[in-house]
């Protein structure tokens, strides 16, 4: 049994929600071509993790920067080192598990080091015979490391843009199976007080739809600036205030009692519609801008309503031709000035709330939004 000592200087009252002695710091990451919902799920996992250690000792989670993704093309503005209170409430994440900012852990840990860092991947056999089962090893890393060891022998990377971060330790784990498959080995095999799972989306749910992972979801909640902005958005445009739409939400997620389907949303269709690089992989399942203006002037006539929020990553062009094809179109066209204040990130949560907050929404193919949607306060 490996010997971890206690950091409890200066923490008790960074925490609302935990009085702890810290053991460890549990941090990941993903890869980086990964998208902002797929983000958010592997969180979810890792919660699910952290409850699994925190049975045994205490652990907190140190929540990964946001930056460097795909989606974010936005000229002329620095997004790396991104902490989640932009995006997320952190009070909110703390009534469900025990996190804290990457900044934060930084002040607490005494230093941009991280002891442990595990790379996470697939058995390079794959199946044996065919047959799943789960199962965790240490192994030879199948790719190369996306860490170089510096002069000093630190481990040097991305760290989420903090070129000062360096690991003391790298190794890789070959992982089939549930995010608390690794926690025997961050309890049992490492004397780490920080530790790294990198490429973490190799881990599976938990309990997928159970308890535990609807508490996570729920406790996502964003940004109050960010609510407060699309909030003002859909009264000013929509005509769509919670009190109208039955839509009320209580700051404490854990005192939301409200039940399925009470909701009527605001009088408006929420149009979530994907252009760019999600047309090179769909081609066949996505409509054309024509075909997909059809489909909806068939629903607001159906449902008697007289406009439509769009939230959409088309270009200018296309962005000209829906004016002209969808006068009834409304859309969040954020100034220079709250482009720099709320990035794109930011810009993307503020669409996905008034999205949330409509009647009825329509959303492109195999899209991901359509089961984040679901679990949005308004229902």
């Amino acid at each position: 049994m490996v010997t971890k000592w206690l950091t409890c200087h200066k923490v008790l009252h960074f925490y609302k929600f935990w009085s702890i002695c810290i053991l460890g710091y549990l941090l990941y990451d993903v890869n980086p071509p990964e998208g902002f919902n797929l983000r958010r799920d592997v969180y979810v996992r890792i919660a699910s993790l952290l409850n699994t250690l925190r049975k045994s000792e205490n652990w907190v989670l140190v929540l990964p920067p946001w930056g460097r993704l795909y989606h974010w093309q936005s000229p002329d503005i620095l997004q790396v080192r991104i902490p989640w209170s932009e995006f997320f409430d952190i009070p909110s994440l703390n009534r469900n598990i025990p996190v804290i900012e990457y900044e934060q852990f930084l002040a607490e840990s005494g230093g941009p080091f991280i002891e442990q860092i595990y790379v996470l991947q697939g058995y390079a056999e794959g199946w044996k015979d065919g047959i799943w089962e789960e199962k965790i090893n240490e192994r030879p890393c199948i790719d190369q490391l996306m860490y170089s060891k510096d002069k000093q022998g630190y481990y040097r990377g991305w760290f989420w843009g903090y070129k000062e971060t360096r690991g003391l330790n790298a190794s890789c784990l070959s992982v089939q199976g549930s995010a608390s498959i690794v926690a025997p080995i961050l309890l049992k095999n490492t004397s780490a007080q920080s530790v790294m799972l990198d490429r973490a989306e190799n881990l599976l749910h938990d309990h997928y739809g159970g308890k535990n992972y609807w508490n996570t979801r729920r406790s996502m909640v964003f940004a109050k600036h960010l609510r407060v902005v699309g909030d003002e958005f859909r009264k000013k445009y929509l005509q769509s205030t919670d009190e109208a739409d039955r839509t009320q939400y209580k700051e404490d997620w854990t005192q939301m009692k409200v039940k399925t389907g009470t909701a009527l949303g605001g009088p408006y269709l929420g149009v979530h519609l994907r252009r760019r690089d999600f047309i090179w992989g769909h081609r066949e399942d996505v409509p054309s801008l024509q075909g997909a203006v059809k489909k909806i002037h068939s629903l607001l006539e159906m449902l008697k309503l007289e406009k439509v929020f769009v939230a959409t990553d088309a270009v200018e062009e296309e962005i000209e031709l829906l004016k002209k094809l969808l006068p009834e179109m409304v859309r969040f066209e954020p100034s220079l000035e709250e482009l720099e204040l709320y990035k794109d990130g930011g810009l993307a949560v503020i669409d996905q709330w008034i999205c949330a907050h409509c009647m009825f929404s329509l959303m492109s193919y195999c899209e991901m939004w359509s089961g984040t949607e679901q679990s949005r306060p308004k229902t």
